[in-house]
């Protein structure tokens, strides 16, 4: 191959200068990587800390975007971030490739061919790697040294301006590590990242991007799952209070009679029980933010004294006669419509006010569409870490069903599912590579296989006959100690509607026996109690509380 042309070079030069956008710079590099060099792949990734993230590809799978790259798990990028010239891998080279199975063209182990990686330094720095693979064994060795070197600082060029333009637009310094008591688990837990470049995530960073240097309050609202709490997390690291704490409140989970000294503290001796002095969760955050997640349990008690700190910026520890100043921002999280919740007088009307002065709505997983592909992705590479796999991969038929589910869990579903069918997998696999297939995602349709164990189980008339019978038996002797309807399935139900009749009639006695109380039906059922209100919603079950004066 001969050297890059001066010509090259200065179409090169001039397409960074008028890309408006980082991906747009980055798609321009990669696609003149591949004109001057012939290579099946090419990878252009950045270093954070000790991982390798791909921000551009071209050659691979999608689905690479949303992988994260450790460098002591990988070791050919390991040796070309330990280099500071071009480091070329003879064609016999044993190290895995961190790319396998990810070739549209080529399922499973790569077979015998050219590699080759560039590391990107600035200021003597290594900021990233930009890799290139061939099918044909040889292809990399007659490039001449020098033009390695050009495409290396022009890619090295384009990632550092990259990086500064981003360190502007959030107006802020990396933040390598917040801490604050009782914050540290909410900051540093798995997926800390947004992903995805779906239009509603595009339009949801925008909206981050606005309103996190402000002081606004945030009202962040979105079904289970969505991820609220990592927007929380997000808007506080970009906000000009991330050298402060983040506290983390889940509404939901305090009694109704300690909310008072969970959110503003007490002082020794204010309550039975109280033998020291605590600060409330307002003062721990002071300087910082507060997030308050399950706003809409808070009970409508709690909701007036909380709105009084929210106006006043001042809090009453229980049982101490000074008020205290605090500065403190508050986000809130619901899975509920608050409007809805204001109009039928389980809301503070003022207190909904108050927090809404800037809303966010997070979008659910089945309206980002290709970001369940990403997301999938990412969970892969963190399963695998977890598991202990050398890789695992999604194929193609996996991901159109991903792709495909409406994803009524959203994220923390999407997690569990990959989670599962790793597993089931791994089981199934006889070499290092694991591959998740559409048959190991069957968990996505639980009714399908309910109905095919069904049709097993009760092959002939007489075993259905039996079957039933026994069903029928199940459901009365579950229900002893309960008055209720028993409901049981004829002949002519479909299954939709009788599984829907079943559900309605259980969740019924379960609220009657606990005399309404949604949080101890959620536990005898062994459900999570959003997720049982939700469905009773749609079964359009609602309890009514009524107060009678005598």
């Amino acid at each position: 191959m001969s050297p890059l042309s001066h010509t090259a070079l200065l179409q090169l030069a001039v397409d960074m200068a008028n890309s408006v956008t980082a991906s747009d710079r980055f798609e321009r590099l990669l696609n003149t990587v591949r004109s001057h060099i012939q290579c099946d792949a090419v990878v252009l990734l950045r270093l954070q800390g000790e991982v390798l993230k791909p921000l551009a590809q071209k050659g691979l799978h999608r689905e690479i975007l949303g992988r994260r790259f450790t460098l002591q798990e990988h070791p050919r990028l390991a040796t070309i971030h330990a280099s500071t010239v071009p480091v070329r891998f003879s064609s016999d080279c044993d190290l895995p490739d961190p790319y396998d199975g990810m070739l549209p063209e080529h399922d499973g182990d790569l077979p015998i061919h050219a590699c080759m990686g560039l590391p990107l330094l600035a200021d003597d720095q290594i900021i990233g790697v930009l890799t290139m693979d061939s099918m044909l064994p040889g292809a990399f060795d007659d490039i001449p040294g020098r033009s390695l070197e050009l495409i290396a600082a022009m890619s090295a060029a384009s990632l550092k301006t990259a990086m500064l333009l981003e360190r502007l637009e959030h107006h802020s310094q990396h933040v390598e590590s917040v801490v604050a008591e009782l914050t540290q688990e909410a900051l540093n837990k798995d997926g800390g990242e947004l992903i995805g470049d779906s239009n509603a995530m595009q339009k949801l960073q925008r909206e981050i991007t606005l309103v996190a240097p402000s002081d606004y309050a945030i009202l962040i609202e979105g079904e289970t799952g969505v991820g609220k709490e990592l927007i929380a997390r997000t808007l506080h690291s970009r906000s000009n209070r991330s050298q402060g704490p983040l506290v983390y409140v889940n509404c939901a989970a305090i009694p109704e009679n300690l909310v008072e000294s969970e959110l503003f503290g007490h002082v020794k001796g204010a309550f039975t029980g109280a033998d020291r002095n605590r600060a409330g969760k307002f003062s721990l955050a002071d300087g910082g933010t507060l997030f308050l997640d399950e706003i809409g349990e808070l009970p409508l008690a709690a909701q007036s004294k909380l709105l009084r700190a929210l106006q006043s910026h001042e809090i009453q520890p229980v049982g101490q006669d000074k008020v205290d100043k605090v500065d403190v921002r508050v986000l809130a999280a619901t899975n509920r419509v608050l409007e809805k919740e204001v109009a039928e007088q389980r809301f503070r009307a003022d207190l909904y006010h108050r927090l809404n002065v800037y809303p966010i709505k997070v979008p659910p997983l089945r309206d980002r569409q290709g970001d369940a592909a990403l997301l999938a992705g990412y969970f892969c590479e963190a399963t695998r870490r977890k598991l202990g796999m050398r890789q695992l991969l999604l194929r193609d038929d996996a991901v159109q069903v991903l792709d495909a589910y409406d994803w009524p869990g959203n994220v923390r579903e999407l997690e569990h599912v990959i989670s599962r069918a790793a597993l089931i997998a791994r089981a199934a696999s006889a070499g290092s590579i694991v591959q998740v297939q559409a048959e190991h995602l069957g968990l996505l349709m639980p009714q399908i296989a309910n109905t095919a164990d069904i049709s097993e189980e009760v092959s002939s008339e007489q075993d259905k006959h039996e079957a039933d019978s026994a069903f029928a038996s199940g459901v009365e002797g579950s229900s002893s100690d309960n008055s209720g309807p028993v409901f049981v399935p004829g002949a002519s139900e479909g299954l939709k509607t009788a599984t829907e009749e079943f559900q309605k009639q259980l969740i019924l006695r379960q609220l009657q026996h606990n005399d309404g109380n949604w949080a101890a039906a959620a536990r005898d059922l062994q459900t999570d109690r959003a997720n049982l209100v939700r469905l009773a919603k749609r079964l359009e079950i609602e309890v009514v509380r009524e107060i009678i004066v005598r």
